[in-house]
């Protein structure tokens, strides 16, 4: 297995993990009775549970776009040490990211998905220049 697609799937594991980090902070915080229901006017999640689904939305919308970027680059043959690094940088930040989130330290937080975007940029040049 190529580098970039062992990054996918650990980041694929991530997203799971924060998914049931997000779920069981909520439960602190809401009812499981009211979690298991249709959720009609559920109560938001604040302070760390709500910053623990926040993190895991963000890397909802970020997974595609890594996604697509390390299977274009995989099936055109454009992989080597530049998308390797690309990501590992991803994935590095957004196991960071995850954590400086549930923290709860703001700009740090972003600076860090900044980087995030590097490493993808990273992956698409290789394809920009196929």
């Amino acid at each position: 297995m190529t580098v970039e697609l062992s990054m996918l799937f650990w980041t694929v594991v991530l997203a799971a993990g924060q998914m049931v980090v997000a779920v069981l902070l909520t439960m602190t915080k809401i009812s499981l009775p009211e979690l298991a229901g249709n959720r009609d006017d559920l109560p938001s999640a604040d302070g760390m549970a709500g910053r623990a689904k926040r993190a895991h939305t963000n890397m909802l919308e970020s997974l595609p776009l890594f996604a697509i970027l390390i299977l274009v680059a995989h099936v055109a043959g454009l992989t080597n040490e530049q998308t390797a690094l690309g990501a590992q940088i991803f994935l590095g930040a957004r196991l960071v990211y995850a954590i400086v989130y549930l923290v709860g330290i703001p700009w740090v937080r972003t600076g860090i998905w900044g980087v995030s975007v590097i490493g993808m940029i990273m992956i698409a040049l290789p394809i920009l220049a196929g």
